[in-house]
């Protein structure tokens, strides 16, 4: 059974930071692009960061880079995101994506709010 499990968010202030963490299992993890999507109340969802299989490549959207930080780790099946200086235009609810590298199957996690206010 695949699971895909987001952890971490919450309310933080401006300029604070938060680390998101995503589990999973039921998939060779090592051979999966992983990303972070985020989606706004009212807005699309919108690709934030990518890390390749082997963690080599990372790739960020332009309102996040310098600031946001994607790693991975294949022998925990977990991928993170450390987010940094943090802006209430950050506030959304964040998505993990596995894509695999074979047959372009994407798993996709439930979300975890991050709400960033003062």
């Amino acid at each position: 059974q695949v699971q895909v499990v987001e952890s971490g968010g919450g309310l933080e202030h401006p300029g604070g930071s938060l680390r998101l963490s995503c589990w999973t299992s039921g998939f060779i993890f090592s051979h999966h692009t992983m990303s972070w999507y985020r989606q706004a109340p009212g807005k699309k969802r919108e690709a934030v960061a990518v890390i390749h299989t082997s963690g080599a490549r990372t790739d960020y959207s332009d309102s996040v880079k310098g600031r946001f930080t994607i790693s991975r780790d294949n022998a925990k099946n977990t991928v993170y995101l450390q987010m940094n200086m943090l802006k209430p235009e950050d506030t959304a609810v964040y998505y993990c994506k596995a894509l695999s590298s074979f047959d372009g199957h994407e798993f996709w996690g439930q979300g975890t709010q991050v709400t960033v206010s003062s």
